[in-house]
């Protein structure tokens, strides 16, 4: 039986982190970026998934020069990509067998 290990970070330790100022991270949560559990900043607990996506909007903030709506809407188009990647080559692998029958 295998455990996944959950990393959990409180407010500050995920600024430690990720290298950010508190302001960012409330900013991020604000724009729907980010959803840590518990309600006030000084509550929040983010997972290293968190950490992923934090860095990622930070990274698409500063080379693109988005707003944060801006940075929102490209990692959501992203997240999309990807899923429609990942279906195009279940498909892909479905049809290759199908064909070899």
């Amino acid at each position: 039986m295998s455990h996944t290990l959950i990393v959990e970070l409180d407010m500050k330790q995920f600024c430690q982190v990720a290298n950010m100022p508190a302001a960012y991270v409330i900013e991020i949560v604000e724009h729907g970026i980010l959803e840590p559990q518990g309600r006030k900043p000084d509550e929040w607990v983010f997972d290293d998934q968190a950490l992923f996506v934090a860095r990622r909007a930070v990274k698409l903030r500063r080379e693109l020069e988005l707003e944060w709506e801006g940075v929102a809407l490209a990692l959501n188009l992203l997240d999309e990509l990807e899923h429609v990647r990942a279906e195009n080559r279940m498909l892909r692998q479905q049809l290759g067998r199908f064909l070899q029958d």
